[in-house]
């Protein structure tokens, strides 16, 4: 099967950052499932395990992408929720092999139906970033508990990305607080109030009086998706006693001692960690992933998707990581189709 990988890791300017390869179609086992992939989506991580992670053990290639649309083609003995021919979408996991290739296993416990309303490239933008928001703001900040005396507001840094464009759709659909985004540019910051945020504020200027300005009190719950360590100050000012603060980036340090003296708590999401270690809870990633197309559906949340390139190929994959790199990314870039 065609796929795109490389066998050493390291930047982007290198001739076999990644390159197109051949590999034998893999064979699903256990609960696993064989996924004909369609399109896939980009995300920062791929760029952080290109530079840093080498293949698996024994392994001539890596094979990047954890976020993907296709159809089943086979599943495993133990597979009891999906079956050959079911449409699906799906973020995988980190700890095994991505879906840069025309075939993928994946666990059926963190495989979702994919969304009838959606292309295959509208809903290969979703999966990663739509657990990861999901998981977050549900999961780790509790959204639906309030804060006492907190003003009853969430603020996401990072509106525009990838996460921070689900994580406020999430919001407006599923809860009644008031979203507060940030954005830096005149074109995300549009994108943001386009997806719904009620306010929105620019983190290259301090939150904390941008905050305040509003009127509306200091929030209990703060959802970082970027940048974190830049904004710490600030956020440590603007919440709420008692408040909660969740990020998901990876600072190189983060000193979270400030947050002890109004009993902050602090979370870090990682969608990863269910599928990783397997966890009594794993399915819970399929069925907010049926929760999301639900939504998409019913048109209460839609795809972040804000660009496609075609076909999947090693050449548009090395650009598409070049515009992950560029820290400037709007909403989501998949790439669809395989060349002919």
């Amino acid at each position: 099967m065609r796929a795109i990988g490389y066998a050493q890791p390291g930047s982007l300017d290198r001739a076999d950052a990644l390159i197109d390869i051949d590999l034998p179609q893999p064979v699903p086992q256990g609960r696993d499932i064989l996924v004909r992939v369609r399109a896939v989506s980009v995300n920062p991580v791929d760029t952080k395990v290109r530079r840093g992670a080498g293949p698996f053990g024994g392994a001539d290639w890596r094979v990047l992408g954890w976020d993907a649309a296709g159809v089943v083609e086979a599943v495993g003995p133990l597979a009891t929720r999906l079956g050959i021919g079911d449409v699906v979408y799906y973020a995988g996991s980190i700890s095994r092999d991505g879906s840069n290739a025309e075939y993928q296993l994946v666990d059926e416990r963190i495989v979702g139906r994919k969304p009838q309303s959606l292309d295959w490239a509208q809903a290969a933008a979703l999966p990663l970033t739509a657990i990861t928001a999901w998981e977050a703001l549900f999961d780790r900040l509790r959204v639906r508990d309030a804060v006492p005396g907190a003003a009853p507001a969430v603020l996401v840094i990072g509106g525009a990305g990838g996460v921070g464009s689900i994580a406020i759709q999430l919001l407006r659909a599923l809860t009644d607080l008031t979203v507060i985004a940030t954005a830096s540019r005149a074109e995300t910051q549009d994108w943001v109030r386009e997806l719904g945020a009620h306010h929105v504020l620019d983190h290259g200027q301090p939150l904390a009086a941008q905050v305040a300005a509003l009127g509306l009190g200091a929030p209990g719950l703060v959802f970082s998706t970027t940048h974190t360590d830049q904004h710490l100050a600030e956020v440590v000012e603007l919440i709420a006693p008692q408040g909660r603060f969740a990020l998901i980036d990876d600072p190189d340090a983060l000193d979270i001692m400030p947050f002890k003296r109004k009993a902050v708590s602090v979370h870090w999401e990682f969608m990863f960690t269910r599928p990783v270690f397997e966890t009594a809870d794993i399915e819970e990633q399929a069925k907010l992933l049926d929760a999301v197309a639900d939504l998409v559906d019913a048109g209460k949340i839609r795809s972040t998707l804000t660009d496609v390139m075609r076909p999947i190929d090693a050449a548009n994959l090395r650009q598409a990581h070049a515009l992950l790199e560029s820290n400037r990314m709007r909403g989501k870039l998949v790439l669809e189709g395989w060349p002919d």
